[in-house]
């Protein structure tokens, strides 16, 4: 097959659609007034912020005085924990539910969290990348101020249970949050279904531009201040609102939300036809659950082909990739969401993440099949490891 590119890490950033970029364009030559403004300008500017809320609200099933802006997931995630932790402390409950998968952007702020006198318990993930809702029904604790588990797993794609999380934190009275950043637009979200208090998204998993998203955080509850400076955002983040990027990523929720079921079902059959051709090549395994994922995740891992060399071989070919999450790629540690689930450092190594999104085609995944085998033998045959697994030196995993 004539050599091509494809883009298969559509986890790590998607390009932006047409329709995100069009509703962007009128706000840096037209639309370009602060809605803070009280004059027309800016009072034209205040209208169009209105209306987006109104569109991500309508995609999430929930109110539009519920949607806050923010710079993206990772801030997001920062406010929301940080909020529903202050909040609990208030009353004395300083213990919070997490998992050991979680994305660093909600990891690394428990970190912070634990040096200021929170108990952090993380649930450990089981071989499938799942967690149960009798799990975090049994960590839950009278002085539980929180529990924040991800809708779907940024790096194996797995979906948890939400909606039974939600609904054991709403009967034990405890805030739930969840890291949705890669769920909004590939699945179904609504948070008063999913018993979801506290949200996080980012606009360029959907099509959406880099550098905005949005929280969404439940009437009544107390949402504290990360930036501090203006009134922007009921007070409750400082700072001019990013008016293009927000029309971008209305425009982009909006779309995906109309595309769910068709996208959904095109990239099921892809990412299992994908996923069924790749478990050919010899001593390969699929990480995370085969069905409970996201409609186009597939992690796998290839014994003995190290994989920062496979990205890199991959790219030769055309085809980008990535072998975890892109928020840590420049880390030599094992990935942490793979450590989880019992895999042993040399297999953790080796692995890839192909993600797709509705930009891709069949014809990718035929690119695919036909290049990733080779691409695996080449890595393979340059590897010490890859010998003393073929030698008998060492034992086979997968």
């Amino acid at each position: 097959m004539e050599k091509r590119t494809v883009y298969a890490d559509n986890a790590a950033t998607t390009a932006m659609s047409e329709r995100a970029l069009e509703a962007m364009k009128p706000c840096f030559m037209q639309i370009y007034g602060n809605p803070s403004s009280l004059h027309s300008v800016g009072q034209e500017a205040k209208e169009l912020l209105g209306a987006c809320r109104e569109k991500i609200a309508a995609c999430l099933g929930c109110e539009p005085s519920e949607i806050y802006f923010t710079s993206g997931g990772s801030e997001a995630d920062n406010q929301c924990i940080r909020s529903a932790a202050l909040f609990g402390a208030r009353k004395g409950k300083r213990h919070i539910v997490s998992t050991a998968f979680e994305h660093h952007a909600v990891l690394h702020t428990l970190d912070k969290l634990k040096k200021e006198g929170f108990e952090v318990t993380l649930l450990d993930v089981h071989k499938n990348g799942v967690i149960t809702a009798e799990e975090v029904k049994a960590a839950i604790r009278p002085d539980t101020a929180l529990v924040t588990v991800m809708y779907a797993n940024n790096e194996i794609g797995t979906i948890q249970p939400i909606r039974e999380i939600g609904k054991v934190c709403r009967e034990a009275g405890v805030i739930f949050h969840t890291d949705a950043v890669q769920a909004v637009g590939h699945i179904p979200v609504n948070v008063r279904e999913d018993c979801v208090d506290m949200l996080s998204l980012s606009a360029h998993k959907f099509h959406g531009p880099k550098g905005v998203g949005a929280l969404y955080c439940k009437k009544g509850l107390p949402l504290s201040t990360l930036i501090e400076g203006g009134a922007q955002e009921k007070g409750k983040r400082a700072g001019t609102e990013n008016i293009a990027g927000i029309a971008g990523m209305a425009a982009a929720l909006e779309e995906a939300c109309e595309n769910l079921g068709a996208n959904m079902a095109r990239l099921t059959a892809m990412r299992d036809r994908l996923i069924a051709g790749l478990l050919k090549i010899p001593y390969s395994g699929l990480n995370g659950d085969p069905v409970r994922r996201l409609p186009g995740n597939v992690n796998m891992s290839f014994e003995g082909a190290e994989g920062e060399s496979l990205i890199l071989s991959a790219d030769a070919e055309g085809i980008c990739l990535s072998s975890g999450s892109a928020c840590t790629t420049a880390s030599l540690k094992p990935s942490h969401v793979l450590m989880s689930l019992g895999l042993p450092h040399e297999i953790a190594h080796c692995s890839l993440r192909i993600t797709l999104a509705d930009t891709n085609t069949e014809e990718d995944v035929d690119y695919m099949l036909e290049k990733l085998p080779g691409v695996v033998n080449r890595v393979r045959s340059l590897s010490s490891l890859w010998d003393d697994y073929v030698s008998g030196k060492i034992p086979h995993v997968l």
